[in-house]
């Protein structure tokens, strides 16, 4: 009974929480689905000019659910494996928590939760912090500031 409760309680909490209405901005449910390289990264052939891209809410990284696999980790380590610094510095990345709730037709809660992720490379002073989202659909791009990991 006690975990009935909690769960409803959870479930008013995060719904009071959530606008219905989205303010992604960058949402593309045509976006192609991206290939997977050999070295357990995604093949990503764009590089964003917005700079918004990645490090504001509103423009997450929209990783979804590619590669029929529900599990987000995987596909965020995916995105984030293909990357460099800005001068192909290799990069380390740790996830921070999750934020920022926001209404989607791809969850059974109706929520959905951003990811945010540092990212650190050697002679970086200050670490660069991303906003990957799960839930949603979009053309992946290397976000301003990065390059691609060389093979």
């Amino acid at each position: 009974m006690k975990k009935i409760a909690l769960f409803i309680a959870l479930l008013s909490i995060f719904t009071s929480c959530t606008s219905t209405q989205s303010t992604l901005k960058n949402v593309d449910d045509n976006a192609p689905t991206p290939t997977l390289g050999s070295n357990n990264a995604f093949i990503i052939t764009e590089f964003s000019k917005d700079k918004k891209y990645g490090y504001n809410t509103d423009y997450p990284i929209n990783i979804f659910y590619y590669g029929g696999t529900n599990n987000g980790t995987i596909n965020q380590e995916r995105f984030l494996n293909a990357l460099a610094g800005p001068n192909g510095e290799k990069i380390n990345y740790t996830k921070l928590e999750s934020c920022c709730p926001f209404p989607t037709k791809r969850s059974e809660m109706g929520a959905g939760f951003l990811d945010v992720y540092q990212l650190r490379w050697e002679g970086l002073r200050n670490p660069v912090t991303l906003y990957l989202n799960i839930y949603e659909k979009g053309v992946l791009m290397v976000p301003v500031g990065l390059s691609l990991k060389k093979n």
